[in-house]
């Protein structure tokens, strides 16, 4: 799987924004598509994750509320729509894929095998 994020831009609290991943590969039917973030200074943490074929989707307390994720499967693409944005959403937000992953361990990003490079998103106070 090859992931590519895209989107990423300087926007102001309160407002919106809109990532994207774009996925390239074989095949997806066991695939779960994850966003982590990385802010300055701190540790990668997750974000939210949706399995490729569809059902209910997992958010970190941080963002839930505020972000939804969603896939196209026509289009091959993971999005993460952000809305209410805070400066402390501030991060290097990275896509990822994991084959076979249990509910349970979404949020764990050593369970991820394929990661797309980074996009920035800086939220201005």
């Amino acid at each position: 799987v090859q992931l590519q994020a895209s989107g990423g831009g300087l926007v102001q609290a309160g407002g919106s924004l809109k990532l994207s991943c774009a996925a390239s590969g074989s095949t997806f039917n066991d695939v779960t598509l994850a966003w982590f973030r990385q802010a300055p200074g701190k540790e990668r943490e997750f974000v939210a994750a949706m399995r490729w074929t569809g059902g209910s989707a997992n958010y970190a307390d941080s963002v839930k509320g505020r972000v939804t994720i969603s896939r196209d499967r026509a289009k091959k693409t993971m999005d993460l729509q952000m809305n209410n944005v805070r400066p402390e959403d501030t991060a290097v937000y990275y896509c990822a894929a994991s084959y076979r992953l249990i509910a349970g361990l979404v949020h764990r990003e050593d369970r991820y095998n394929y990661w797309g490079r980074g996009t920035q998103v800086t939220v201005s106070s």
